[in-house]
């Protein structure tokens, strides 16, 4: 059974960095396509970035593009989210997912298509 624990959430004020990581369980994190999601209070969970098994392929919801980096050592099972210049609509509850793609290159965006999912990691951003 694949698991997948993130970390590295918490409070910050407007301006600041945070940086996520999600950590994989099982030997075949190098097939699974990643992402991040995040959801904030009274609202829809939504998408924030992935990253394809390769890892040469990213994309970002547009929100965030420039002040976030979605990234993954395979050799560490991980894959990572450094957020800079947070805003305070940033603040969310944050879940990683992977999801089994045949195509190293393959990027999920839906959520509906991601197979395993963490159980989140709060970001507070204060301004």
């Amino acid at each position: 059974q694949v698991q997948l624990v993130e970390s590295g959430g918490g409070l910050v004020q407007a301006g600041g960095s945070l940086r996520l990581s999600c950590a994989v369980s099982g030997r075949t994190f190098s097939t699974y396509a990643m992402g991040w999601f995040r959801q904030a209070p009274g609202k829809e969970r939504e998408f924030v970035a992935a990253m394809s098994a390769s890892g040469g392929s990213t994309t970002y919801v547009d929100s965030v593009k420039g002040r976030f980096t979605i990234s993954r050592e395979n050799a560490k099972n991980t894959v990572s989210l450094q957020m800079n210049s947070l805003k305070p609509e940033d603040t969310a509850v944050y879940y990683c997912a992977a999801g089994v793609r045949r195509r190293s290159w393959a990027i999920i965006i839906s959520e509906i298509e991601y197979d395993y999912w963490g159980q989140g990691t709060q970001v507070t951003v204060s301004s």
